[in-house]
């Protein structure tokens, strides 16, 4: 649909979001060495080692021993730092870039850390229930970034982001038409394509823990929805 860019929304409460920063570096590096940058194979055994597996997660079936790395558990979040293709990560880490920094700074650094950890096992979760049975491994940070993006629509519904339209176009746009129109995407989406590749349930699970888990985490005295702006 749209590739962000920028948006005109300076810092307030923080400084420097080094937690947002961090994950980034951390999701990139882990492609880059762990995940062989997108080497087949690389991408094949970390997905099933570190994917999130339903059949798997809830104890219905065993992986080889060769891939048992950590407890199955753990799986509802080290999928997001995995990612299958460097499209597949620069479009996610692009979406954190943009709109991460201002959530960060409404929630402060170990409640965003904690926000986006739980996102992500929102996201996972919701794909596992869905299929319990199945065997495809989840990965990528797209649940824990939909949460991401819902707090920020919630927070700056009124702030003017930069995008590329269709890849191309550059555009500026309020974040309420933008972010929801993304939001819409996602759920119809969601509720229409059948067996896509794309974890669909998982994008709506992370939307509505961040929706939620905004109005908690954010710091005492910020506004939801721009009030503070005239």
């Amino acid at each position: 649909m749209f590739i962000p860019l920028h948006d005109h929304n300076r810092l307030v409460h923080v400084p420097l979001p080094y937690v947002n920063l961090a994950i980034i570096a951390v999701t990139v590096l882990i492609f880059l060495v762990f995940q062989d940058a997108g080497e087949q194979q690389a991408v094949a055994a970390s997905s099933y080692s570190f994917g999130l597996i339903p059949v798997v997660f809830f104890d219905l079936r065993d992986l080889a021993p060769q891939l048992q790395v950590l407890p199955e558990w753990t799986s509802v979040v080290t999928y997001a730092f995995l990612h299958g293709g460097f499209m597949h990560l620069i479009g996610n880490m692009l979406f954190l870039w943009v709109f991460g920094d201002n959530v960060e700074d409404a929630m402060g650094h170990l409640r965003y850390l904690a926000f986006y950890l739980v996102c992500a096992a929102a996201g996972g979760l919701a794909y596992a229930v869905m299929d319990v049975n199945s065997e495809v491994p989840l990965i990528g940070a797209s649940g824990a970034v939909s949460g991401v993006v819902a707090a920020y629509l919630m927070l700056h519904p009124r702030v003017k982001v930069w995008v590329l339209v269709l890849g191309r176009i550059p555009v500026r746009l309020t974040a309420v038409w933008l972010l929801g129109a993304w939001i819409l995407y996602q759920v119809f989406n969601a509720i229409t394509a059948a067996d896509s590749q794309v974890a669909w349930i998982a994008h709506i699970g992370g939307l509505a823990a961040g929706a939620v888990l905004v109005l908690v985490l954010r710091r005492p005295g910020v506004p939801l929805f721009d009030r503070n702006l005239a």
